[in-house]
């Protein structure tokens, strides 16, 4: 499967799908555990890439999205975007009310 593909299989099956440097358990950059961290306090079930696990999608979901940077939030398959409008959606008490809406996940998982 083309790796393209790959990106929007993982973004349209999954309600809640973060791009991030390492895992939730592990973040890798601090832009990533801080973006982790807000949706934690949402108290949702999120999936997630580790983009550093996978050369590919690191390479290709910047094309894919036209957004150059990790993290990338993408909430009901729709690019929400990345540390700086996370955590300021999250301050003004906006996140958690998307995420809700968001189809409910399976549990927080290793997209694959």
């Amino acid at each position: 499967m083309d790796v393209l593909d790959r990106i929007k299989e993982q973004v349209e099956n999954n309600p809640i799908m973060i791009y991030m440097k390492g895992t939730p358990q592990f973040p890798q950059c601090g832009f990533s555990s801080r973006t982790v961290q807000a949706l934690q306090e949402c108290a949702v079930e999120f999936s997630y890439v580790n983009v550093l696990a996978d050369p590919d999608i690191r390479q290709n979901l910047p094309r894919y999205a036209n957004w150059p940077t990790f993290p990338q939030l993408y909430v009901n398959g729709e690019l929400v975007g990345g540390c700086d409008i996370i955590l300021e959606l999250h301050q003004k008490g906006e996140l958690k009310p998307m995420l809700e809406q968001a189809e409910p996940a399976q549990e927080q998982k290793a997209a694959e």
